[in-house]
Order: C-alpha cells, then structure tokens, then sequence
C-alpha cells in the first residue's frame, strides 16, 4: 500500500514540479540540451549501480522494444556517479537520478539544468523502496521519456519541412516530414515516400491513404483486418524489383495492437514486421489507423525501415515522431 501511496504522491509532483520548473526557465536563461536521441543519464552512485537497484534500472531502461527483428533496447544509457554530476555532464536531455536515503517519491521535472530537459528522480529510503517504486512507474517513465526523444525529434525535423500541398489537396490532410523525403509513387489517393539512408545503404518509407469507413470494425478482428488491408495495398501498390514479388506481412510474427489517439480522434496502432513476399528483404514497420467518422473514412499513415545488419530503433522513432504529426483538415 505504501507504494501505491507514493504513485499517487508521484502524480501530483508530476503536475507541480514541472509547473516551477518551466517559471525557473523564464528566469533563468538556461543553455541548450544536449545527446544523441534515445540516450538518458542515469545519476546512481556505482555500489547501487553494480547492484539489484542498478539491475532495475537496467530493466526499465534497457527493456527491448518490441516490434524490432533484433532486440534492441528502449533506451541506451550512460552510467553517472554523484560525484561528477556537474557542468556540461548535467545538459543531457534525459536524465533519471537515483537517490537512497532520501523520502520515498518519483518527481518530474522540466528544463532544471538545460532546455528541453526531462529529469526524473526516484528517491527511497531502502533499496527495496526504490526498486518497487521503479517497477511501478515503469511504463511511465518509458513514456516521459519517449515523449521528450520524439518532441526533440520533431523539432528537429521542422529546419526543413517537405510541402504537403498534395497530401492536402488529395487526403486532406497535413504530416510534418523532413524535405529529403522524395515522392516516388502517387496513386490516386495513395502516397509513397521514400529517403536513403547512407550509412547503412537502406531506406525509410512513409505511406498515406485512406480507405471506406465500414473497411474496419471495431471488434476481436480489428488486428486480422487491418493486416489484410495493409498487405492487400502492399501487394498492389508496392511491388519488389523481382517479378512477382511485393511487401506483405510477416506471418511468423505477431504483430502489436492498441488503441491511441492521432490528432485527439481515435486511432489503432499496429507495428510488426513486413516482408518481401517471394524475396529476400523485411523489416519493421508502424500502422496508424485513424478514425475520420467526418469524412466517413479512415486515414492510413504507415512508416516502415529497411536497414539490413543495422540497429532500426532510432529510424523507427523518427518514423513515429513524423506520424504523429498527421492532422486531419
């Protein structure tokens, strides 16, 4: 029960803390964060670190995300004692602090010693406490910071913003992706777009349609059709260089399904493996389905990675990160 009694406390220091840490930032003229997307400190001093608290962390942290052909953790992290958490060490944009000893609590705070910054602190007075505490806001902890590595993302995708003059005209509907994405199919009301990836001689696709309202109801099939929706557009509208060959599917592995919003309307959210049917090429892909009860219609927006031997975790944030940008005129 007490831990239940700190998740609530946590909850409402989320909402106070971050409100005082974004009055400090108006005064204070704070530097710009820093770190590579999808790195986060982790302050613990090392004989906690190399311990069952250390392991915990690791296990929210370093947790494999799901929907990739290898495991790949959430998040990579970096290690920090106490002792040289100071001067540029602290402009990381990500940053959990451990602290044993101190009240039982899980705070939230914005901007405290760079901008944007997300620090989260998990205090205790045992090992016991802080463990639990973390096994308890695991999921919302993964989700802080996810939103923070997908904001930072997006922010820096808009230096330079490709036009969607067509995806308005045709869909009605606008999407903010980075300009080196080219256009390299238009049918009718289907899109595809498509960049390099230099460093791993792969590509990273975006899809946007949209199909009839009554082509997805809401019941213990949703997942089974949606499946056969994505891999029925596949077959006809992204073929493979063999003759006869076109994106699918994976059969051997289950997709993830759940329910979220895009754009405040309601949205299913399928991510998986495709692959190349009667070829030898796959890789991850995410599907949001969204509802335009409006328009009678649901709205299709797709992004998948092809990246051969190297790790997707990233390019596939970049794929959420740009998804979520969709908004229904």
């Amino acid at each position: 029960m007490i831990i239940k009694n700190i998740l609530s406390v946590a909850l409402i220091c989320v909402f106070i803390v971050s409100c005082n840490g974004k009055k400090t930032s108006q005064k204070t003229t704070l530097l710009d964060s820093t770190g590579n997307i999808n790195h986060v400190s982790v302050v613990i001093s090392n004989d906690l670190w190399n311990g069952s608290v250390g392991d915990a962390v690791r296990n929210v942290l370093a947790t494999p995300i799901y929907g990739l052909p290898q495991d790949e953790p959430m998040f990579t992290i970096a290690h920090i004692p106490p002792s040289v958490f100071s001067g540029f060490v602290t402009k990381n944009r990500t940053i959990l602090i451990i602290e044993l000893g101190k009240d039982a609590a899980v705070t939230v705070k914005d901007n405290v010693y760079a901008q944007p910054q997300k620090v989260i602190t998990v205090s205790g007075k045992s090992k016991e406490t802080i463990i639990e505490a973390l096994q308890m806001n695991k999921d919302e902890i993964i989700r802080l910071f996810r939103n923070e590595e997908i904001a930072e993302r997006q922010r820096q995708m808009n230096l330079s913003l490709h036009s969607t003059i067509t995806l308005q005209d045709s869909l009605d509907i606008t999407v903010d992706f980075p300009s080196i994405y080219k256009l390299i199919k238009e049918d009718g009301d289907f899109f595809w777009y498509s960049k390099d990836i230099a460093s791993s001689s792969g590509s990273m696709h975006l899809m946007f349609y949209d199909i009839p309202y009554d082509a997805v109801k809401k019941n213990d099939s949703t997942i089974n059709q949606i499946i056969k929706i994505r891999d029925s557009v596949g077959k006809v509208e992204v073929p493979g260089r063999l003759e006869g060959s076109y994106m699918g599917t994976e059969n051997a592995y289950t997709p993830f399904h759940d329910k979220t919003e895009i754009d405040g309307k309601f949205a299913y959210e399928t991510k998986g493996l495709w692959d190349l049917k009667n070829a030898f090429m796959a890789g991850p892909f995410l599907n949001y389905t969204i509802e335009d009860k409006k328009n009678n219609r649901w709205v299709v927006a797709e992004g998948f990675v092809f990246s051969p031997s190297v790790d997707k975790r990233n390019y596939m944030l970049e794929v959420e990160a740009i998804l979520k940008t969709l908004k229904i005129k």
